[in-house]
């Protein structure tokens, strides 16, 4: 078991280039299963997440190999139905995105209820629903078990905006019988990256990048050479990390037109960059004061499917909001449990208050001081990393397989930025 010391008080200062996207690097690896012919996925994060998804996929039968840094090579051939195996399943909640491309390929799924982070009610239900609609039969009884003798094209309206169902569908309706439309579909980046996948793969699909998809069914898919696009969860978290910690930062790799909410997100906050190309720098020097709203109200930073403010990040902005001149109140919407870890942040000297289990009101800047900490997940786990960075004193971070489920090679790059972190064996 491994913890992180860091020693706080010290502003970042380099350059890095962003790994490549997890979100959509996992539900493009579980696409790999719709074909039997190779398939080549580049910008793969080395994360635990990645290294989990693939472990399923070769439980499968599927042949998995790395060719470069970040570069794998799929070839799902000879696939054979099996249980996902417990131990992989309650690892990672993307092990439900195996459940399309199964019923799909093979005609049958089976699992248990997918882990992850524990940020509240994660219901499955969109899943099921849209699964069924296409003509599948959904059995749970303490497990999942997806059958079907065909899929059929249909009207889908997913009851909620989810991200993971919508991924599932589209990946079943790719080899569905006939046109299906999904409405209400969730439209993020990741989500961009895999309908391009498909595409590339022999897929028909129109209105990518918007809430309705249009799919026109093949009968096979082919192999395809896919580049996953940046991960602006983790340029985000590095933005709020160099607002901090009042230090400086250059990350290259960037795709500018995710960044737009999140832009608009860190100005409530006093943070600007500048664009140039690809590249971005967040300079030392920032305003760092909250902008009211109209009528000197105070602002808010609430989250909202895409293209709102990414859900993943307001436990990021809780952080750096108490570093920040002014009030703000963190509203997040999606899950009940995400704000749960400001007691943290309490017990290093923030002032924030709980209102309820969505929102939190946070004045500052509070000066933080070093603290024994415990990630709860990948996005709280982080800003527990970026909280201690900008605390005096040494602080510990405990349960850090939670933070490198979805941050590549974090503490080689925190160090290469002059973060005073190291990795430490604990028993």
């Amino acid at each position: 078991m491994y913890e992180y010391e860091i020693e706080g008080g010290f502003p970042i200062k380099g350059e890095i280039t962003a790994s490549g996207n997890k979100n959509a690097a996992l539900p493009c690896i579980a696409a790999t299963l719709l074909t039997d012919e190779p398939v080549i996925l580049k910008n793969i994060p080395e994360i635990e997440d990645t290294g989990v998804m693939l472990n399923i996929l070769q439980s499968f039968g599927a042949k998995a190999e790395k060719l470069k840094d970040n570069t794998w090579k799929i070839e799902a051939k000879d696939v054979e139905f099996c249980v996902i195996p417990a131990e992989l399943s309650k690892k990672i909640r993307a092990s439900i995105l195996f459940a399309g491309p199964m019923v799909a390929r093979l005609g049958k799924a089976e699992m248990l209820p997918p882990g992850g982070d524990v940020i509240g009610r994660r219901r499955l239900d969109t899943h099921f629903i849209a699964l069924e609609q296409l003509g599948a039969q959904v059995k749970v009884n303490g497990h999942f078990v997806f059958t079907a003798n065909k899929l059929i094209g249909t009207d889908i309206f997913l009851d909620e905006c989810s991200v993971t169902a919508t991924e599932n569908a589209v990946m079943a309706a790719v080899l569905a019988e006939g046109k299906t439309t999904i409405t209400n579909a969730a439209s993020e980046p990741h989500i961009q990256d895999l309908c391009n996948m498909l595409c590339a793969m022999g897929a028909k699909i129109t209105g990518i990048g918007s809430n309705i998809l249009y799919i026109d069914g093949v009968k096979k898919l082919h192999g395809c050479e896919f580049e996953i696009g940046p991960d602006y969860m983790e340029i985000g978290s590095y933005i709020g990390l160099a607002a901090a910690t009042r230090g400086s930062v250059i990350i290259k790799g960037v795709k500018n037109l995710d960044m737009r909410p999140l832009k608009v997100g860190f100005a409530k906050l006093g943070i600007s960059w500048m664009q140039d190309g690809e590249t971005i720098t967040v300079s030392s020097i920032q305003e760092m004061k909250t902008n009211a709203d109209v009528g000197t109200k105070i602002p808010k930073i609430d989250d909202s499917p895409w293209p709102g403010f990414p859900p993943d990040l307001t436990s990021i902005m809780t952080v750096v909001a108490t570093q920040v001149e002014g009030t703000v109140l963190i509203f997040e919407k999606m899950f009940e449990s995400r704000m749960f870890f400001v007691d943290k942040l309490i017990s290093m000297g923030a002032q924030v208050t709980l209102c309820d289990p969505h929102r939190a009101v946070v004045s500052g800047p509070s000066p933080l001081h070093g603290d024994h900490l415990v990630s709860p997940d990948v996005r709280a786990g982080m800003a527990m990393v970026i909280a201690a960075m900008a605390a005096r004193g040494t602080s510990r971070i405990s349960n850090v397989y939670q933070i490198e489920r979805g941050y590549e090679h974090l503490v080689e790059c925190l160090q290469s930025l002059g973060g005073h972190i190291k990795r430490v064996n604990v028993d």
